[in-house]
């Protein structure tokens, strides 16, 4: 019967998520000019995993699974030491990591609520898709940041191995139940325009007339970069 079916995991080598080398790169040529102070962008991006953190934690605990919580928990640690990692920067700076998270407290919790997702399913493509969309930005815009704070920012927002666990949970679920790609690529398409807003808060305090011709390439790249996503779970972007 269906509801004894086991769940089969993919052979070790056969799951492999791309590299988001292209939409970093872009970010990095297009956004070093437009990067904001230190402390600004670290106070974003340290609340912005923190929120990403949250998300992680939520499909923890609605996962239908042991084997799924424990798994998703370890892709939720691996984007609380990326928070970590970030508000030791800002100490590193001589300033409170809460006092520079503080401005982008409302506007981030504000996306969380639009974004959160209505089931497991809608809270794992969140977690999958806006993961990869805002950290490939930040990562890019991190090139404008003085002395070694670029690499070092960089190399945080890129670490992302808790990635894989949300794409192979993603693919059994479709496997189990095709019927759901339609609603979760409906979802996917969705949380481009939200999450884009987040992406321009960082270079907001820009308004110059080259910002546009600047940014309009990263965002083509990083929709391309979410089309791609998308086709890792045969859903339509």
């Amino acid at each position: 019967m269906a509801w004894f079916r086991r769940r089969s995991r993919p052979r070790p080598g056969t799951l492999h998520v791309a590299p988001r080398s292209e939409a970093v790169a872009v970010a990095r040529v297009e956004l070093r000019e437009l990067a904001p102070s230190p402390a600004r962008f670290l106070g974003q991006t340290a609340y912005l995993t923190l929120v990403l953190f949250e998300n992680l934690g939520r499909a923890v605990t609605t996962a239908p699974s042991t084997d799924a919580k424990s798994r998703l928990a370890r892709a939720a640690a691996e984007m609380l030491r990326m928070h970590e990692g970030l508000a030791a920067e800002l100490t590193r700076l001589g300033v409170d990591p809460a006092v520079e998270m503080e401005p982008f407290r409302v506007p981030l919790d504000e996306y969380q609520r639009r974004t959160k997702g209505a089931d497991w399913y809608e809270i794992l493509v969140t977690c999958y898709l806006t993961n990869g969309f805002l950290l490939d930005f930040f990562a890019g815009l991190a090139a404008g940041l003085p002395d070694d704070l670029d690499d070092r920012s960089a190399e945080l927002l890129q670490s992302r191995d808790g990635e894989d666990v949300l794409v192979e949970e993603l693919r059994l679920a479709i496997e189990e139940n095709p019927r759901l790609a339609s609603r979760l690529a409906m979802w996917g398409r969705r949380l481009v325009g939200d999450t884009m807003l987040v992406a321009r808060l960082a270079i907001e305090q820009h308004p110059t007339v080259s910002v546009e011709e600047r940014v309009d390439p990263v965002f083509t790249e990083l929709i391309a970069a979410h089309t791609r996503r998308m086709d890792k779970l045969g859903l339509t972007a």
